[in-house]
């Protein structure tokens, strides 16, 4: 004969059970209430327009997803134009980090797409969206961000009041960030480590740095890449701003940049190979599309590295991030340098580092003008 559970027994097992009962309900409605709680924020943030498709949520690993989101940019008249999508936003709390002690969070990005639109204000407007997303995030993940990483995202420049539009992008790109808050490698002047690849019309980026995220200034070491660019396929950019198109042209680009105590040093090394602006396909272009197209591939093959059949130019780029200098007749120069002295490396150059940065003045060194540099003849401690 089996034995009743008493009353004290049978209390205890009807809380028990409601206390299970009611954490089933609650994980059965929190999709709907995180659901309404995100597209209530979404909606609220001034000047954009967002939504999310469906929440699914993870308790076991302490992670919930956002599943086909979308963040649209509104003008006064309230018309919509595309900033950011995905297919997936995947929320957690970074398990690795909490073996170290730290309670931090990370964030991947299933095929996002964000898209920078040119509406007569690109640089300011670029920065104030960064910061707008920026913030954001914050309202989705309560966590300190540690780690993030991106799969098969594209990043797109678009300008539709230009003929034809343009339309540039990076596709396919993969971005890793790790340690953003240092949970690791506390004597580390850069702890922090960004890499990112994607495709470029045809070509190839890839970028790596080091940066120190809970620094007081901007301080960081950075060098990025572009190979094998096909310049044919950037022919609406080149008509939408130049009023002229490519027949061949192979594009690279080259940079390297550092910053510390609010400087930054660095410089930009663009290098076309195979250039040829003037083709069979101009052959309906009027006289004087046709004279301005012959006079760019006449530039360009006079300023081409007979030995290396590139035209390659350096802009070096320093100062103070509320004071900066870029020298045009730098980039004169170094095109001049190249077509009649030495061909540019199709490289990063390895030459700037943080010690680069902290060697900087205070004021940026005025530099001879191109002239001078051309046929000004020794310095004096040359002629010594």
């Amino acid at each position: 004969m089996t034995k009743r559970p008493t009353g004290k027994r049978q209390r205890r097992y009807i809380i028990i059970g409601s206390i299970l009962l009611l954490l089933v309900i609650l994980r059965l409605l929190l999709p709907a209430i995180v659901l309404h709680y995100a597209n209530r924020e979404l909606a609220k943030i001034e000047g954009y327009y967002g939504h999310v498709n469906d929440i699914d949520i993870s308790l076991y690993r302490g992670a919930y997803q956002l599943d086909s989101i979308y963040i649209n940019k509104k003008d006064k008249g309230g018309k919509q134009t595309k900033f950011f999508s995905a297919r997936t936003v995947d929320l957690s709390v970074e398990w690795n980090a909490l073996f170290d002690g730290e309670i931090v969070g990370e964030i991947a990005f299933i095929s996002p797409n964000l898209i920078f639109t040119n509406n007569k204000t690109e640089i300011g407007q670029v920065a104030r969206d960064t910061a707008d997303f920026r913030e954001l995030l914050k309202d989705f993940m309560p966590l300190k961000v540690n780690r993030f990483e991106v799969f098969n995202g594209s990043i797109h420049y678009v300008d539709g009041t230009t003929s034809p539009k343009v339309d540039i992008a990076l596709n396919n790109a993969h971005i890793l960030a790790t340690n953003l808050k240092n949970t690791e490698d506390k004597k580390e002047k850069l702890p922090s480590t960004i890499t990112a690849t994607a495709n470029a019309y045809e070509g190839n980026l890839s970028l790596k740095m080091k940066i120190n995220g809970l620094a007081k200034t901007p301080t960081f070491d950075m060098s990025a890449e572009v190979k094998h660019a096909n310049l044919v396929l950037l022919n609406d950019f080149f008509k939408a701003y130049g009023k002229f198109d490519v027949s061949r042209g192979m594009l690279g680009l080259y940079t390297e940049f550092a910053a510390a105590d609010g400087k930054f040093a660095g410089y930009v090394k663009p290098i076309i190979k195979d250039l040829k602006v003037l083709g069979p396909e101009d052959a309906e272009d009027g006289f004087w599309q046709k004279a301005k197209e012959a006079i760019l591939g006449l530039a360009g093959n006079i300023l081409t590295n007979p030995r290396k059949d590139q035209v390659a130019t350096k802009v070096p780029i320093e100062g103070t991030f509320k004071n900066s200098s870029i020298d045009n007749t730098e980039a004169i120069w170094e095109l001049l340098k190249n077509a009649f002295i030495s061909a540019l490396l199709p490289a990063v150059d390895n030459e700037i580092s943080l010690q680069t940065v902290q060697a900087l003045p205070t004021e940026p060194e005025k530099k001879p003008g191109l002239l001078k540099r051309l046929f000004g003849g020794k310095k004096k401690d040359e002629q010594q």
